[in-house]
């Protein structure tokens, strides 16, 4: 499996960066966009890697933040995986500048082949969309700094992450894990019986060095994850700890990873 980081929060040599995350997988016959980060920079990018994104099979969309989806003016005519709850409009608490998707379903309808999944979606055999997360950790998800417009808190629950079976081993490939990387990687584990985790990358969305980011580090040395990557929303404080514990190495843009 080689996975190319196409945007991420960090620069690599030669590369572009922003706020946002797109990366491209290519596993299992299949050419997958994984988020589309906030502008072209996954497009100019790619063009460096000589990635062409002509030959994308189906684009991944991890959850209706601005950060993940807005690349997305500058593709089409692909099939677009999703759960429904992307196009909601969303907003920080407090703020009215709206943080979800700056298209509209009806825009985007137009554009991609969408198709829409609370529950796992097999894109092959060996590769699962995730849909929904179940939240069932004390210590994850349990506040948010969002809300709805309606008013109503939103706890994102449109997050979600690429499952993918290897030797009988688990890469998950998160986005934000706005429900819980340590969710996540239990819900992978249940879905597919497999409970040997090779490799997890993408964001955690961990900020400090509280209960949750050290009760996330517990759970991957028990899980005993051979290859840890956390990227994009993991924040300075929590990197370091994970540093100490498991000598991870940054994320940047223009990387390649074969798992």
């Amino acid at each position: 499996m080689k996975l190319t980081i196409l945007t991420e929060n960090t620069a690599g040599e030669y590369f572009s960066a922003e706020h946002g995350l797109s990366y491209f997988i290519e596993y299992d016959n299949k050419k997958i966009l994984f988020d589309t980060g906030a502008s072209d920079v996954f497009l100019k990018n790619a063009e460096k890697l000589n990635v062409n994104l002509n030959d994308t099979d189906v684009i991944v969309l991890s959850h209706g933040h601005w950060d993940h989806g807005n690349g997305l003016k500058y593709i089409e005519n692909k099939p677009l995986i999703c759960h429904p709850d992307v196009f909601a409009k969303r907003f920080r608490k407090g703020e009215n500048k709206n943080i979800g998707l700056e298209l509209s379903f009806e825009e985007l309808k137009n554009k991609f082949s969408i198709t829409e999944s609370k529950t796992p979606y097999y894109i092959t055999e060996k590769i699962i969309f995730l849909g929904e997360i179940p939240r069932l950790t004390n210590f994850e998800a349990q506040t948010t700094a969002f809300v709805r417009e309606t008013g109503e808190d939103d706890f994102v629950p449109d997050d979600t992450a690429l499952a993918i079976i290897k030797n009988n081993e688990l890469i998950i490939v998160s986005a934000c894990s706005h429900s819980g990387i340590c969710n996540i990687v239990e819900y992978a584990k249940k879905i597919t019986g497999i409970n040997t985790v090779k490799a997890v990358i993408g964001g955690f969305h961990l900020k400090i060095q509280n209960k949750q980011t050290l009760k996330t580090v517990e759970y991957f040395k028990k899980n005993k994850v051979e290859n840890l990557l956390p990227s994009h929303c993991t924040q300075l404080p929590a990197l370091s700890l994970f540093y100490n514990e498991f000598k991870i190495q940054q994320v940047k843009t223009g990387m390649i990873f074969n798992f």
